[in-house]
């Protein structure tokens, strides 16, 4: 039996049936008391906490469906189940509107009642689970969790709050790395769309064939290999957001179709000469100055004011350099947390390091680099030695005018599953169970990599 909680309540005048009940549920792992009318069974509930009342519907003095009443007044989340005779079924059907989870007619087994109070709190469990997952959601995408205290950063989140409880079309600017879909999720999230769906589309990955099919949909037999119906992503996002990532990346002819829909708010699903109605916010974002894409003829100035009635530009890591320590201090609390490692934070050399650093692939690189930190970390700080050798400038920098030199991709993936290994090794003294675990694989798999790599690990 799903227990959704552990103390029940059992409302029951017929002495025999509330012992059994009792000594049933008792077995299942509650805690049980039990009550011989509404009115000692209304005292208990208000002493103590229950997760569960089990209440007979006709009883003296206070009945259940009154004994409901008072419950749901007091604690509307406590979950309640009628149990009523074969002639009070329509009455248990009323308790239902006023409240209860279930009815159980007499007669019933125990094991049957134990079936039914599983079923009932299982679906309690997956209500509280779905609001816990909810309010994650949101905290997720909130534009709070866009970390950054600098002056850029906060005009950023500024323009979130002015827009995004609106309709108007957004686009987000950045270089790679800068979190462009944060703060298209953060739009949505904070808007009153934020119960319906938030689709994202990456334009780069879509080949030419499919865009039409994947973001309009099909029909059955529309072409070779369409053997059902498939709606869109527009469709999808219906009440929602469309969030377009790398926009600039969609073919020009393509770009003409799209135009349609947004000024029209109307597709058409291939194969089809129907159109449907859409209700869709569009966020869009793009590495590249679309403006400069305009001069070049890839993109199509008509789309582009369509798409950007407001611009969002998020900076490079490197113009907002007040962010990075604290940037630097989440992530490693993050990772640190998911490896269950103690870590207290950085030594002053990796702070200055981290406040020097370029940083080309802005926050994703600093993600990273912390990631591997923490992996690497054998001490109480994260030091020097910890970082990656390009950081750190252990790496050989090529003389100028010379072309760097360039390792072969598998000879490259080797060395750095090698470096991992052997510091995971490190770190446990040998115990690969425990390295395995540090490095998130399987024993076999790091008794395989290790024969492979020649590892030693005396």
């Amino acid at each position: 039996m799903k227990i959704c909680g552990h103390r029940l309540l059992i409302v029951e005048d017929e002495p025999l049936l509330r012992i059994t009940m009792a000594d049933a549920l008792r077995k299942e792992g509650w805690v049980v008391d039990v009550a011989e009318d509404g009115v000692k069974g209304a005292a208990l509930f208000e002493q103590h906490v229950h997760d569960l009342i089990l209440t007979d519907l006709v009883m003296p003095r206070l009945g259940g469906m009154d004994l409901l009443k008072r419950i749901k007044a007091l604690q509307p989340d406590t979950t309640v189940v009628i149990i009523t005779a074969h002639g009070t079924v329509d009455r248990a059907v009323e308790a239902m509107r006023e409240g209860a989870a279930d009815f159980i007619a007499k007669p019933f087994s125990m094991a049957q009642l134990v079936v039914r109070l599983s079923n009932v709190c299982s679906v309690r469990i997956l209500r509280e689970q779905n609001v816990r997952l909810q309010a994650q959601l949101e905290q997720r995408h909130s534009y709070s969790n866009i970390i950054g205290k600098s002056k850029p950063m906060q005009e950023v989140f500024d323009l979130i709050r002015l827009v995004a409880d609106s309709d108007a079309s957004v686009i987000v600017h950045g270089e790679s790395g800068t979190g462009k879909e944060m703060v298209a999720s953060a739009v949505h999230f904070n808007s009153r769309r934020r119960a319906k769906p938030y689709i994202r589309v990456s334009c780069a990955s879509l080949p030419e064939s499919l865009i039409e099919s994947e973001l309009f949909g099909f029909e059955k037999g529309a072409f070779t290999g369409a053997s059902e119906r498939r709606i869109g992503r527009f469709e999808a996002a219906s009440g929602g957001t469309l969030f377009l990532d790398e926009i600039g990346e969609l073919p020009l002819t393509f770009q003409v179709k799209l135009l349609r829909v947004l000024q029209e708010q109307q597709i058409e699903r291939l194969g089809s000469n129907r159109p449907i109605d859409i209700d869709v916010r569009i966020v869009s974002a793009s590495l590249r100055p679309l403006e400069e894409e305009i001069r070049g003829g890839r993109f199509r100035e008509d789309l582009y004011f369509r798409v950007n009635t407001v611009a969002i530009h998020l900076p490079p890591l490197r113009d907002r350099r007040v962010d990075i320590p604290l940037l630097a201090e989440t992530f490693l609390q993050e990772f640190a947390t998911d490896r269950m490692r103690e870590i207290a934070g950085f030594t002053d050399g990796v702070t200055e390091l981290f406040e020097t650093y370029a940083w080309p692939g802005n926050v994703r690189e600093l993600r990273n680099v912390v990631e591997r930190a923490v992996l690497f970390c054998r001490g109480s700080q994260v030091t020097i030695d910890d970082l990656p050798p390009s950081l750190r400038g252990d790496a050989p920098e090529a003389a100028i005018g010379e072309p760097a030199r360039v390792i072969p991709m598998q000879k490259a993936v080797l060395g750095a599953e090698t470096e991992a290994i052997r510091a995971a090794l490190a770190a446990t003294q040998g115990r690969r169970a425990e390295a395995a675990e540090l490095l998130g694989i399987s024993r076999k798999t790091l008794w395989e990599k290790i024969k492979t790599l020649e590892i030693s690990v005396d």
